[in-house]
């Protein structure tokens, strides 16, 4: 019975073996492939720098970007606390977390077009300033909450990143 046995597991320890060994076949020659795309690429006459601009991949304009970010950042955490006052059954801040709802759609979508270097900039920066301005003086209404303060204080970057950049 022993034997029975001992023949069982080098059966299995063969087909296993063999399972290993695909895996390590399939592994190297998916490795080959890849390196051989890259070489092919690396060492092709067809120069891609002088295809198109490059220019324009990267945020022309990079501070307002960040600033605008922030400004997402914060508006979100000025609402969320809003959403928590309103479950405490106050609803002083209903007013706030509406100023600060559209400012974090205005500057959630000014971010992408600023990341896109969009043709479309200037008209939206109008509007964004607009909600900007909105949402910080709703917001300084209430900043002895960290969260609308902190908030009214990044719409205020955004708003001299505008006018620092984008007159």
């Amino acid at each position: 019975m022993s034997k029975e046995k001992s023949a069982s597991q080098n059966h299995v320890s063969d087909s296993s073996l063999l399972s290993r060994r695909d895996v390590l076949i399939g592994v190297g020659a998916a490795t080959a492939f890849a390196y051989s795309g890259n070489l092919m690429s690396a060492t092709s006459e067809h120069n891609h720098e002088h295809m198109h601009d490059h220019s324009k991949h990267t945020p022309q304009q990079p501070d307002l970007l960040n600033a605008v970010n922030v400004c997402v950042d914060k508006g979100q955490k000025c609402i969320s606390h809003c959403m928590v006052t309103f479950v405490e059954g106050n609803t002083d801040l209903a007013v706030c977390a509406a100023k600060a709802y559209e400012m974090h759609a205005v500057c959630t979508a000014y971010s992408t077009l600023l990341t896109a270097n969009s043709s479309y900039l200037m008209a939206y920066t109008k509007v964004a300033e607009m909600v900007l301005k909105d949402c910080e003086t709703e917001c300084l209404k209430h900043k002895k909450h960290l969260e609308c303060k902190a908030c009214a204080e990044a719409c205020a970057d955004v708003i001299d990143q505008i006018k620092l950049r984008m007159s």
